[in-house]
This record gives C-alpha cells, structure tokens and sequence, in this order.
C-alpha cells in the first residue's frame, strides 16, 4: 500500500472516531447532581439545576478515555430561598471568585458488570482534591445511565468557613449523588 493511501486510510479511521466521540452527550433534563448533608443532625438536601459534560468514553480503550463535568454553583438551591441567598457568599460558595467546580478524570477502571472507578481532580472553590469517583452504568438501547455517590468532606473544599466550620452544626461529610443519562455510549 502506498504511503498516501495508508495516510488516507489513517485519517479516515480517525475522522470516523472522533466522528463517534463527538456524538456522545449529556442529557441535562434526564439528568441530576443532589448534594446531602446535615445540619444539626437533620438530613437536608440540595441539588444542582446546571451542569455539562465531555466526553471521550469508549468502554473497549479505557486507558484513552477521557471525561469532564462542569457544575454551575450559582445552580445550586436546597429549596429555601433564605439558605439559598447565602450560597453565593464567600463564606460557602464564594461565586465571585470560583462560579464553577470542576472534575477532569485521568484514569478510568472498569471492575466488570457495568461498574467503574473514575480517577481523577476535583476542584471545588480552588481546592483541587484527587478523588475516585464509583460509577455504575446501565444501558438501555441508546441511553446510557451512568450513577454514583461520591462522598466528600466539605471543610477541604473550604465549603462552610469560619463560623460555619463548626461540624455541630453543619456537618463535615457531605454525599454528592449524580445520575446522568449519556447518549452515544459504545456497548459495556
């Protein structure tokens, strides 16, 4: 085969991956990122309304594949608008300075039966943690779920300072729960 043609062919193959790749999406209506901790003792709830996702996810070459969020703060309400206006403040959120968090893997493991370890950074209010993110997917002809509970310990994130660092009252461990419903996922 001649040079030009094995480059023509290499650059088919490629455009036809990325091709593939670029179809895979979020589905934000079908999709959710619920925060729980608790305050005082009381389990109390929030979510998260804006979030999207890249993806570069291929289930047959884990070790190239590559997936990132970006989570809007200021989307965050736990259904109170009082708690909700303090959000915002430097004290939790600081949404002048950081309005986005974060998470970029940088290794993917599949443990067999639709479940994986995600690797990688999360960077809450500039505070960049490294992190393993279990995730289970399900798939369902071209819908793919992909769930999970991260915990998390909020005073590493700066999240809640000063008064606030008090775990009495605000507890310090904090469940962040995700479903998100992907289209364009190759087969488990």
């Amino acid at each position: 085969m001649s040079s030009l043609l094995k480059l023509s062919v290499a650059v088919l193959v490629s455009s036809v991956a990325v091709g593939a790749y670029a179809q895979q999406k979020l589905v934000p209506a079908q999709s959710e990122i619920v925060f729980v901790s608790k305050q005082m003792g009381v389990s109390v709830e929030g979510r998260f309304k804006k979030f999207d996702a890249q993806l570069n996810f291929d289930p047959a070459k884990l070790d190239t594949s590559k997936v990132s969020f970006t989570v809007d703060m200021a989307s965050a309400t736990l259904g109170v608008p009082e708690t909700d206006a303090e959000l915002p403040k430097p004290t939790w959120f600081n949404l002048g300075k950081f309005p986005q968090a974060t998470f970029v893997s940088s290794s993917i493991k599949a443990l067999g039966g639709g479940k994986f370890d995600v690797a990688g950074k999360l960077n809450i209010k500039g505070q960049v943690r490294d992190v393993v993110v279990p995730v289970s997917m399900v798939q369902t002809g071209p819908s793919t779920v992909a769930s999970g509970v991260l915990p998390i310990k909020r005073l590493a994130f700066k999240i809640g300072e000063n008064e606030w660092a008090d775990t009495s009252m605000v507890a310090d461990d904090v469940q962040v729960k995700f479903k998100f419903n992907l289209t364009g996922v190759g087969k488990l």
